[in-house]
């Protein structure tokens, strides 16, 4: 099964392709041809796919960089080090950089060819689902120990050749992470993705026809709104949904304490519960509540003091004039961007805190 989906963009288009075996045919998907090629993966990755994606190419027209696994290498000092070996190898104008890897990986690339000589092509090569959100829209960064992704910028790839072949190797954890994700394109679109999503049982092998399927679908959702606000003015914020508090927590936890998906699930739990009381209206709270805790998402928070997230949610790049925007639902399909008044967000978030505070 293969499938594709055209991203528009200022600059152009780019096309994400997804597919079994895609990655033994990179060259396929390429929009031209290039002087040399760049590869750069973490640890593990590279260990398995590594070489699948060299022999494509002649031995000396291709080069490799290895980082460390984990959100750790989003940092300026792993990006200077990715410059520096970038530079000695030769890389130039007319080189290809190609992220293979996770988000990490594609974020870190991604910024790094951004700047690399005022900017050079790169390609998206995603091998976790949590990637089918950050490999599309073109956002790239790094992150500060002040916050997430407070260094960074706008640039598309050129491509997203998406195996979803490699997907089999992901252990639970980063399966569930990457489901976030999804559901949270679920909610942003309508009831019967959503519905569709949260019907998705995490703890066996995944169908590969319904994983391919899945994140084709929340790719579109995500295509739909960066087409409409690729530098993200207003409706590209939709998709933070989650992400205010989830951010909030991977800073508060440390980075790497939980993963990305983890941290946004709950989240998107606050998220909805805020938006119920915002709005008066009835969200699937208790049915995606139960999802996350059948699926093993993290459901029971250390003790957290409201106070001090709530200081880190004001670092969010959504936040105005000092006061903390959050992407909220007056239905499932149905975001808006509100100005949350600080008590009230002060008072939501110690009760549900103290829900879910072992």
């Amino acid at each position: 099964m293969e499938a594709s989906v055209t991203i528009q963009t200022r600059s152009g288009s780019y096309v994400v392709t997804a597919g079994t075996g895609i990655r033994k045919q990179v060259i396929k998907y390429l929009p031209k041809s290039y002087e040399s090629i760049y590869i750069v993966s973490d640890q593990t990755v590279a260990d398995l796919y590594l070489e699948d994606i060299k022999k494509q190419f002649a031995s000396n027209q291709v080069d490799s960089y290895v980082v460390p696994s984990g959100e750790a290498s989003k940092s300026i000092d792993q990006y200077y080090e990715l410059i520096t070996d970038a530079l000695e190898k030769g890389l130039n104008r007319h080189s290809l950089v190609i992220a293979l890897g996770g988000g990490v990986v594609g974020d870190l690339v991604g910024f790094f060819a951004s700047t690399f000589m005022r900017g050079i092509d790169f390609v998206q090569m995603p091998t976790t689902i949590l990637a089918h959100d950050s490999s599309v829209g073109g956002k790239v960064g790094i992150n500060h120990a002040l916050g997430k992704n407070l260094i960074g910028s706008f640039y598309p790839p050129v491509a997203v050749i998406y195996d979803v072949e490699t997907l089999k190797s992901l252990p639970l954890r980063e399966v569930r992470s990457g489901y976030a994700e999804v559901v949270k394109h679920g909610f942003l679109e309508g009831e019967s993705f959503f519905r569709d999503v949260i019907r998705a049982d995490l703890t066996k092998p995944l169908d590969e026809r319904t994983l391919t399927k899945h994140l084709l679908q929340g790719i579109q959702v995500k295509a739909a709104v960066v087409e409409r606000d690729e530098r993200e003015s207003y409706h590209r914020m939709f998709l933070n949904f989650g992400h205010t508090l989830g951010h909030a927590l991977e800073s508060e936890l440390g980075y790497g304490t939980w993963t990305h998906g983890e941290a946004v699930a709950i989240g998107m739990l606050f998220a909805l519960k805020v938006s119920q009381r915002t709005f008066r209206v009835d969200l699937p709270y208790e049915a995606y509540y139960e999802w996350i805790k059948t699926n093993g998402y993290p459901t029971v928070l250390p003790p957290l003091k409201a106070e001090s997230l709530i200081n880190k949610m004001k670092k969010d790049k959504k936040t105005k004039n000092k006061q903390i925007q959050m992407v909220l639902l007056k239905a499932v399909g149905h975001p808006v961007i509100q100005q949350m008044e600080e008590e009230f967000l002060y008072n939501q978030l110690k009760d549900f805190l103290g829900e879910l505070v072992d």
